[in-house]
């Protein structure tokens, strides 16, 4: 199986601001002790486990030769700590303490991330330890960090198991998105098209030498999904070209025997994101984060089952929108079946969930947290639900309109 990096790079998408963490010209091991752990290894960086000598704290050092191919790599090693810089605020990447310089080498000293690569979560072995539900919380800290990156117009462009660290592994503990030396920034007159990654990670337009995009990332974390849903990688091949073509035509295996540990809502998750159009359905970090949990999953299964008649879009803890209260346009006939249906959806609906819609209600919709019966048998005499798809991973997915004034639901 080959694992070597496609990599064809320029220096276009460079962040050139300077940082501000001071480069120290003092010798590095005046200050810290290297240990025999090493956590990584590329062609041009070694992380390697080193220890305070003034506070006794853990951090891993990560040296970046500057001359990489007899060509001055500095401008990108600065840009990777500007990046590192620009994210400081994020809690799901990796925090940058220290920067040293010597002749050949910039050593960044990092937050050290005690629990490993999530690859080592992706491993067969482990598939009994590791439950859907760490997985939904996992990939909602990814996309939250990812979110973070896009909103500062910042592409990662190499997220894969590997890149993903766990703050510790028993509890396990929270994410930690590192290694930003292929990150590139976004958004200027030109357009950003590298070829560059390691192969069964590349998304089809890396591959077309197509414009970049926020989509590429989503790629990349269907493919993370994957593997820690199935314990297998998608589209590796024997070989490079194969891996390439399986890629290029999204030969992706969603057999039975391959999800049978899988649940529906999971799989669809994964498959919203494995697309080959960039411009199509890949959502977006926010759409997929906003209000998840740890137990949505659970959750929503059951709101599936008991949401009937419900034509609602639901969240979790996302932030309320209602319109100015408004009369409905036909007064409903209230039944003993919306009556029951409204005290059901009172049992089950957790604090937090809340109806997001533009259409003008004649309630506060800022109450519907509030798991009352009252509350919700009153909403059941102005509109009657239905609901018109499967709840997704984290979110409800669906063309929604009021059946009385016919306003479409947001």
């Amino acid at each position: 199986m080959s694992r070597r990096r496609f990599d064809c790079r320029s220096i276009s998408g460079l962040l050139t601001t300077m940082p501000q963490t001071p480069m120290k010209m003092e010798n590095f091991n005046n200050f810290y002790t290297l240990t025999s752990k090493e956590l990584g290894r590329g062609k041009f960086a070694v992380v390697r486990q080193c220890i305070s000598k003034s506070t006794g704290q853990e951090y891993a050092a990560k040296f970046l030769k500057k001359r990489r191919r007899g060509q001055d790599c500095r401008a990108e090693i600065l840009h990777e700590i500007a990046v590192l810089e620009l994210a400081k605020s994020c809690p799901h990447v990796i925090n940058l303490h220290e920067v040293y310089e010597n002749a050949s080498e910039i050593i960044l000293i990092l937050e050290y991330a005690a629990g490993g690569e999530i690859f080592n979560l992706c491993l067969p072995e482990v598939a009994e330890m590791v439950s859907e539900n760490d997985i939904i919380r996992l990939i909602k800290q990814i996309l939250e960090g990812v979110y973070y990156l896009h909103q500062n117009n910042i592409v990662h462009l190499d997220l894969k198991p590997q890149n993903i660290l766990l703050s510790s592994i028993y509890p396990l503990g929270d994410i930690k998105i590192v290694d930003f030396g292929m990150s590139r920034k976004i958004g200027n007159a030109c357009e950003l098209r590298e070829i560059m990654g390691t192969p069964e990670y590349l998304a089809p337009e890396i591959l077309n030498y197509d414009p970049i995009t926020t989509a590429t990332d989503m790629w990349n974390i269907g493919i993370i999904a994957y593997m820690l849903l199935t314990h297998t990688s998608p589209f590796v091949g024997e070989d490079n070209q194969e891996t390439y073509l399986n890629i290029s035509q999204v030969n992706v295996d969603y057999s039975e025997e391959t999800f049978s540990s899988v649940s529906q809502l999971a799989t669809d998750f994964v498959q919203s994101l494995l697309v080959k159009n960039p411009e199509g359905p890949r959502r977006s970090p926010a759409s997929l984060t906003r209000g998840c949990s740890s137990g949505t999953l659970e959750t929503c299964f059951t709101l599936k089952k008991l949401l009937v008649p419900l034509r609602v879009r639901i969240t979790c803890c996302g932030p309320l929108k209602t319109g100015p209260p408004s009369p409905p346009v036909m007064e409903p006939v209230v039944t003993e079946r919306t009556k029951r249906t409204s005290r059901r959806i009172a049992a089950w609906c957790p604090k937090g969930f809340a109806l997001m819609t533009r259409c003008p209600l004649p309630m506060n919709l800022s109450q519907i947290c509030s798991v009352s019966t009252g509350l919700f048998d009153s909403l059941g005499l102005h509109l009657e639900f239905e609901i018109h798809s499967h709840v997704r991973w984290w979110f409800a997915a669906s063309h929604m309109a009021c059946l009385y004034c016919k306003c479409t639901f947001a």
